[in-house]
């Protein structure tokens, strides 16, 4: 079975911790591991490979985080690269059409929090089975109160062992009277030891990848078709299938709920009390880490002491500071919304943005000038580049840069320093086994991360 992780994500429900090149699926809040590396050590149990669907700048950091753990085989994993998002229906499309098409895939979403793996196993078995029997299943989650940001399946028996329903409908994120309305009749038949009716949809599948195939064909024939041409035309690099931008841009952007799972007539649901989250807000968060004395959650690092605050959220990450009464962190969108407008780049980037050579922490950023620290992994170098609005210094902090600037190639050691004017190429590598740390500090009339000129990349990106 093979493991379909989608990785997308726009980083502002949990704003400030997550961004839009950091979203939350990447952040370090569970014992030192993020809910990326926790799917993929969760789903290793059960899947013998991993495909991983994301853009660009989600796969070095997805790389990085699978390097993290010795015990996980990364040869196991293949990447499927997406230019631009085009939602869950052409995602996994994609990935499917790489695969044999009797070849069971199980698709999660790669931000989610499973604490019942016992049951979770369980559950997963079940739905490998249907799906070898041609079903395409989904994962009802037995829910716990009235949650209206969630979709609902609505269930019927489909035998005396409750092992799996049929679905009777979706239904759309309800208002809170309607989910009230669930719950209570979830509640009468529960006294009954009656099956469940509604479950949350947990936005997990299982099926053959030639079933959903077939049936994305029948039911949104657009998309797959536009699909099937992506896929033709895609460039391959090493384990990387890299869809290019002008085939992914006339994919419909769909889920596949609408384009599928509504409309086929093979769909079953497995409940599944698995003790699911999908962590979506800061509230729901605050169910899963410490919280203090007086019922705050503060995450920062710094020494935060609150006085007669109480069922309150603290997050301060180095630029931006959150404080929010609990139950109204669903309104982070609209501070989000009202900086995007403002032109701020605090939706996007941390203070640390990670490369695929390494990482870059701001130090400070004012008129006219910006400081960074700038640390190269070993065997890496920055792309060949240049900017037409700032100068840079580069002073060496540990380790041995060897510096390109223009026609010139040299060597700085510690303590050493260079100078590159607005105009120049100048590429930066750390050809040594020791990680390397300059400070950089930039001097121009813009510091923007897009002033850049990638003339030569090792990574093949573009723009930042």
């Amino acid at each position: 079975m093979t493991h379909i992780i989608l990785c997308g994500g726009s980083g502002t429900r949990l704003w400030p911790i997550s961004r839009t090149l950091m979203p939350k699926q990447f952040v370090k809040l569970f014992g030192n591991k993020s809910l990326f590396q926790l799917t993929v050590e969760r789903n290793s149990k059960v899947c013998e490979k991993n495909f991983i669907v994301s853009n660009t700048e989600q796969y070095f950091l997805a790389q990085d985080q699978l390097e993290e753990n010795s015990t996980f085989n990364i040869q196991n994993s293949k990447f499927l690269l997406e230019p631009i998002g085009r939602n869950t229906a052409p995602a996994i499309a994609l990935a499917c059409l790489s695969l044999d098409k009797e070849e069971v895939v199980l698709v999660t979403p790669s931000d989610h929090l499973i604490k019942d793996e016992a049951s979770y196993k369980k559950v997963i078995e079940r739905a490998k089975e249907l799906a070898g029997q041609n079903y395409l299943v989904t994962f009802g989650i037995k829910p716990t109160f009235a949650q209206t940001g969630f979709g609902y399946i609505q269930a019927s028996l489909e035998n005396d062992e409750c092992l799996m329903m049929n679905v009777e409908c979706f239904k759309e994120k309800p208002d809170l009277e309607v989910a009230k309305s669930y719950i209570e009749e979830n509640s009468k038949l529960n006294i009954q030891n009656l099956p469940l009716k509604y479950y949350w949809n947990s936005g997990m599948f299982c099926f053959k990848a030639g079933v959903f195939l077939e049936e994305l064909q029948r039911y949104a024939s657009e998309i797959y078709d536009s699909c099937l041409v992506a896929f033709e035309n895609k460039k391959i690099q090493n384990s990387t299938l890299r869809i290019q931008h002008s085939h992914m841009e006339v994919i419909p952007n769909e889920s596949i709920d609408y384009a599928v799972m509504e409309k086929s007539l093979k769909v079953k649901v497995v409940p599944s009390d698995i003790g699911w989250s999908d962590v979506g807000s800061f509230d729901a968060l605050c169910e899963e880490l410490p919280n203090d004395e007086n019922n705050n959650l503060i995450i920062s690092p710094k020494s935060v002491h609150t006085i007669d605050i109480e069922d309150t959220i603290i997050v301060d990450t180095g630029d931006a500071l959150l404080v929010s009464k609990k139950g109204s962190s669903q309104k982070i969108k609209e501070v989000v919304t009202r900086l995007k407008q403002e032109d701020s780049t605090l939706p996007d980037i941390h203070l640390t943005g990670y490369r695929p050579w390494g990482s870059y922490t701001i130090l400070e950023d004012s008129l006219g000038y910006k400081i960074k620290r700038i640390e190269v992994k070993p065997g890496k170098r920055l792309s060949l580049q240049r900017h037409k609005h700032r100068n840079e210094h580069w002073v060496v902090v540990s380790g041995r840069a060897t510096v390109t600037i223009n026609e010139e190639i040299f060597v700085l050691e510690q303590n050493q320093s260079t100078y590159i004017k607005a105009g120049d190429m100048h590429r930066l590598l750390n050809d040594t086994n020791e990680l390397l740390v300059i400070i950089e500090a930039q001097v121009g009339s813009y510091t923007g991360e897009d002033d850049i000129e990638r003339i030569e990349d090792d990574y093949n990106r573009e723009g930042i």
